[in-house]
């Protein structure tokens, strides 16, 4: 066992299971991705307890928000999934290791750019990451069986929940400085809304 892979070890016993993640899927996906490889660093422990700079004023989410907001999808392998924020690359890269198929956008070209190299590198598939604005939503008319978006947003953007299929998940925060995470369901074509926890996220930027 080499050392980052003892540290994520550690991470995923003190920081995602000693706080109620249970989804084996969830936790052998953190065990096996290197976040180390998606940050710099010298901003500080990549597997600690807390969010990392990841440039461009942007930020890579503590590893138990990342969990919390992945095991509240219920993934399941072969399913489409829309990631809106794909930042550095590593929650694209633990989608793809849930086995999902993932359609990823980033707004920023510098992010992105460097995303793809790093998920090049580490030979993860089944990863689309494109440049664009992703409160407007997939550039092609899809479904997505979940969304995930990795910034906060005023409300939930319409573009979005219309790209949701039935039955689909949206999770995202909602807010501007007092922020939470809210869980959209859609069932039969209706939507319902809940409220799952407080958390701070950098806003979603729109073009």
């Amino acid at each position: 066992m080499d050392a980052t892979q003892a540290r994520r070890e550690q991470m995923v016993a003190t920081q995602l299971r000693a706080r109620g993640i249970t989804s084996a899927s969830v936790l052998d996906a953190f065990a096996v991705v290197p976040r180390h490889r998606f940050v710099d660093d010298t901003h500080g422990d990549p597997y600690g307890d807390h969010p990392l700079p990841i440039g461009e004023g942007q930020t890579i989410s503590q590893p138990y928000i990342v969990a919390y907001m992945l095991q509240t999808l219920q993934l399941i392998p072969g399913q489409h999934v829309l990631e809106i924020g794909a930042g550095c690359g590593y929650q694209s890269a633990l989608l793809a290791r849930l086995g999902v198929s993932v359609a990823a956008m980033e707004i920023r070209r510098g992010l992105a750019e460097a995303a793809r190299v790093r998920l090049q590198a580490l030979n993860v598939e089944g990863v689309d990451l494109r440049i664009g604005d992703g409160s407007q939503g997939w550039p092609e008319d899809r479904r997505f069986d979940a969304i995930l978006v990795a910034a906060a947003a005023r409300d939930v953007p319409a573009k979005l929940a219309r790209q949701l299929a039935t039955p689909g998940r949206l999770i995202l925060p909602v807010g501007s400085w007092q922020q939470e995470l809210v869980l959209v369901s859609k069932d039969e074509g209706e939507m319902t809304q809940r409220t799952l926890a407080p958390v701070r996220f950098v806003p979603l930027q729109t073009s």
